[in-house]
C-alpha cells in the first residue's frame, strides 16, 4: 500500500484540481509546458523523497528531449533557489559582485580576480567549492596555503568583507539543495547536457549566494562543459535572462578552454602562479582572462565604463595593491603565505619530436593529474595539494626534439610518460590561433 500511495502521490492546486507525478511526466513527454505548480510539485516531492528517482529521471529525460520554455526555466530556477538558504549580504556596505566559472584545468582565476577587484574598492563576498573529477576546486587551492581557514562563520565572513573588501570561503550555507540532489541524478541518467537544466542549476546557486551583480566565465572547448561556441552562447544568453527575471544584472564572458589556462596545474602550484600574476608576472593567457573578468566586475560595482575599470585594474596589478589585498585576505583567514609547499620530487618530460604544438588535451592531463591524487575520485576523497604539472610550452609554441615540454611534481605515484606525451599534438605547421575571449554577453 505504501508503494502505491508514493507512486501516485497527489496534491491539489489552488483551483482544487488534483495533481500527480505521472500526469506531469506525461504532459512533458508530449511536449507540454509545465506550470509553476507542476514543477514545484515535482522538485519538492523529489527533495522530500516522496517522488521516486525513476520518476524524476523520466521527467528530466522529457525535459532534455523536448526542451524547456524560458518560463519553465525561470520557475525551475526559482524553486531550486528557494529550496535552501538564501544568503543575506545586506549588512555588507556597497555593491557586492560575484564571479563564477564553469571550470577547466588550470583555472585559478578566482584567486586573482577576488583580491584584484577588491583592491579597486568593489566588495567581493565569494563562496566556492572543492574539486571533483579532473579539475581542482578553489577551496582545495586555498587550503594548500598552510593554515588558511576556509570555514568562516557568517558573522566573520561579513565582517571581513566589510573591513578588507573580500573573502573567499567554502560554502557554509545549504544553498539550493534541490539542485544538488537533482544534479546527482542527472549525472547518473545521461540528463546533464541540457542548456535549460544547466542554466537553472548554475543560477539557482549563484542567486542564492546573495550578490548584487554576477559575472560568469563560460568556458568553451574540448576541456569545457560546453564544447561548441553556439551552445555556450545559448547558455550565456539564458543565464542573463534568468538574472533579469530575478532583478539581477548578469554578464557572461565566453572564454577559450582548448588547453589549460596558464602554465601551472595542481593546487599549490596554481596558488604560486596566482601570486606571480598578482605580482604582474603572469602568463599572458591567464592575465588576459583575469583582466577581462576583473574589469567587468569593477565596471558593474562602480557603475563606470569597462575601459575606465580596466585602467584601474591594470594600475592595481602594476602597483602592488592587488597582491597586498591577497596578502590581507590570507592573513585574515589565518594563512601563512610563506608556506605553500610543492613536491620536491620533480622531473622533466621532453618532446619526442620537433614542430609546432597544435593541441594540448587538458582533459587527459587533468585525469593523469588525478591519478597522482591531485584531485578527488569522490566527495570524501583525500588529495595531495603538492603535486601537478608546470607547462613549458603551450599551443602555438615551437618545440625541438628533446626540449622540455613540462615538469612533473609528484610524490608516491609514478607517471606514464607516454600518456603525458600523448596529450600533446605536434605538427610541422602552425595551427590557426583561436581567440582567448570569444564574446561578452549581457
Amino acid at each position: 500500500m505504501f508503494f502505491y500511495v508514493n507512486f501516485f502521490i497527489l496534491c491539489y492546486t489552488k483551483n482544487g484540481d488534483s495533481m500527480n507525478i505521472i500526469d506531469i511526466i506525461n504532459k512533458k513527454r508530449k511536449d507540454g509546458i509545465l506550470t509553476f505548480e507542476e514543477i514545484e510539485f515535482a522538485i519538492n516531492g523529489f527533495l522530500n523523497d516522496e517522488i521516486l528517482d525513476s520518476q524524476m529521471s523520466s521527467l528530466l529525460m522529457a525535459m532534455v528531449i523536448n526542451g524547456m520554455s524560458d518560463q519553465e526555466t525561470f520557475d525551475m530556477t526559482d524553486i531550486m533557489l528557494k529550496s535552501g538558504d538564501i544568503v543575506d549580504l545586506s549588512s555588507i556596505n556597497g555593491i557586492k559582485v560575484d564571479k563564477h566559472s564553469t571550470g577547466g584545468v588550470g583555472d585559478k582565476t578566482s584567486l586573482i580576480v577576488v583580491p584584484l577587484v577588491a583592491s579597486c574598492g568593489v566588495k567581493v563576498a565569494k563562496m566556492s567549492g572543492r574539486g571533483l573529477g579532473h579539475t581542482g576546486g578553489t577551496i582545495d587551492k586555498l587550503e594548500s596555503i598552510d593554515g588558511f581557514n576556509v570555514n568562516l562563520s557568517e558573522e566573520s565572513f561579513i565582517k571581513q568583507v566589510n573591513e578588507i573588501g573580500c573573502a573567499l570561503i567554502s560554502q557554509t550555507f545549504e544553498l539550493a539543495p534541490a539542485d544538488k540532489k537533482i544534479y546527482a541524478l542527472r549525472d547518473k541518467t545521461a540528463t546533464v547536457e541540457s542548456i535549460p537544466l544547466i542554466a537553472a542549476s548554475i543560477m539557482s546557486k549563484k542567486l542564492a549566494s546573495g550578490a548584487d551583480k554576477i559575472v560568469i566565465d563560460v568556458k568553451v572547448g574540448e576541456d569545457a562543459f560546453m564544447k561548441e561556441i553556439d551552445s555556450a552562447r545559448e547558455l550565456a544568453k539564458l543565464m542573463v535572462k534568468i538574472g533579469k527575471n530575478k532583478g539581477k544584472e548578469v554578464v557572461c564572458v565566453l572564454t577559450n578552454m582548448e588547453q589549460p589556462l596558464g602554465n601551472h596545474i595542481g593546487n599549490a602550484l596554481e596558488v604560486h602562479e596566482a601570486i606571480k600574476t598578482l605580482n604582474n608576472d603572469g602568463p599572458k593567457d591567464l592575465v588576459s582572462v583575469v583582466m577581462t573578468l576583473a574589469s567587468i566586475m569593477v565596471s558593474l560595482g562602480k557603475s563606470i565604463s569597462i575601459e575606465d575599470a580596466k585602467t584601474e585594474v591594470e594600475e592595481n596589478l602594476r602597483n602592488g595593491k592587488a597582491y597586498q589585498k591577497f596578502k590581507d585576505m590570507v592573513a585574515y583567514q589565518q594563512g601563512n603565505i610563506e608556506n605553500i609547499p610543492v613536491s620536491k620530487h620533480v622531473f622533466s618530460i621532453k618532446s619526442s619530436k620537433t614542430g609546432f604544438i597544435t593541441e594540448i588535451n587538458a582533459y587527459r592531463l587533468g585525469m593523469i593529474e588525478r591519478s597522482m591524487n591531485a584531485n578527488r575520485f569522490n566527495q570524501d576523497g583525500l588529495i595531495d595539494a603538492t603535486v601537478g604539472f608546470v607547462l613549458n610550452k603551450k599551443i602555438g609554441d615551437y618545440v625541438l626534439e628533446n626540449e622540455e615540454l613540462l615538469k612533473v611534481y609528484l610524490n608516491t605515484n609514478d607517471v606514464n610518460v607516454k600518456e603525458v606525451l600523448d596529450c600533446f599534438e605536434i605538427k610541422d605547421n602552425l595551427a590557426q590561433e583561436l581567440p582567448l575571449i570569444y564574446e561578452i554577453i549581457k
